[in-house]
């Protein structure tokens, strides 16, 4: 009965003390959050007093949404979902070459691993914005730098997801392939890409819509697409231009959700 007891006790003790550590994870989050939230400046009394009557100032002169320029905005919307597919594409590309490199379960030595893992964190550092300056300033106006500053940017995010689902994936296959005499090849087409192509497909997929709402970003600095007209509306102040353009894009990025989500169930049956 003592035995059982003081067993008892033991359990208790341990659920109180992983509880203990539990809370103190917590509360160093929490004081992040907070100390985040402060530093930005979302605790100003004076500066939330004053923007929010300006934001509500500004809505009526949103209303009603202005279309008459609608035909124009046909081909910055084609631009963009061009952008954002070719952009995807050349992620795709080359975040298969260097993924199977960034995974400590595939790569061949230590060296291609750090150099791999290198460049993901480059390429992911530097955000499309950035890029997309960069690249106007080297090739000229237009989708083409919106183009190659979407796929620079996702190269690394694409392959830092590709990288960790192949070392997350079950090792018995590799390890029955790869005694059975398979090559690398052999072992990384039958037995770890079927395990990982739907969660690659997944990540694909919501990359890509991303990418066209990151098009709008790389727009404003000149880098062609729809995001061109809204700033070009911002800047002029046609307010109401700026509320339908934002209408079309909250249509198509829903159209284009439902569409990638179609897409993902055909790719993983």
């Amino acid at each position: 009965m003592s035995a059982s007891v003081d067993s008892y006790r033991a359990i208790l003790r341990r659920h109180e003390l992983r509880w203990r550590q539990q809370f103190l994870r917590v509360l160093v989050i929490l004081t992040a959050v907070v100390g985040s939230l402060s530093v930005v400046g979302l605790f100003d009394p004076n500066r939330i007093a004053t923007g929010v009557p300006a934001i509500l100032n500004l809505l009526p002169e949103m209303f009603p949404p202005d279309f008459a320029r609608w035909p124009f905005w046909i081909k910055p919307l084609i631009d963009s979902m061009a952008m954002s597919i070719a952009g995807t594409s050349i992620a795709v590309f080359f975040s298969m070459l260097l993924c199977f490199f960034a995974a400590r379960n595939t790569s061949p030595s230590r060296g291609l691993y750090v150099m791999a893992t290198a460049i993901l964190n480059v390429t992911r550092a530097v955000p499309e914005l950035i890029l997309g300056m960069i690249l106007v300033a080297a090739v000229g106006f237009g989708a083409l730098p919106g183009t190659l500053a979407l796929g620079l940017h996702s190269v690394g995010m694409l392959g830092k997801f590709y990288a960790e689902a192949i070392e997350l994936c079950d090792q018995e296959p590799i390890e029955a392939a790869r005694s059975s005499g398979a090559s690398e090849m052999q072992v990384i087409v039958h037995s770890i890409l079927p395990q990982v192509f739907p969660a690659m497909a997944d990540v694909t997929f919501y990359r890509w819509e991303y990418n066209f709402r990151a098009s709008m970003v790389v727009g404003a600095v000149g880098a062609g697409g729809i995001g061109l007209e809204i700033i070009s509306a911002l800047r002029i102040m046609e307010y109401q231009q700026v509320l339908a353009l934002l209408l079309v894009v909250l249509v198509v990025v829903t159209a284009l959700d439902s569409m990638s989500n179609a897409l993902r169930h055909w790719m993983v049956q």
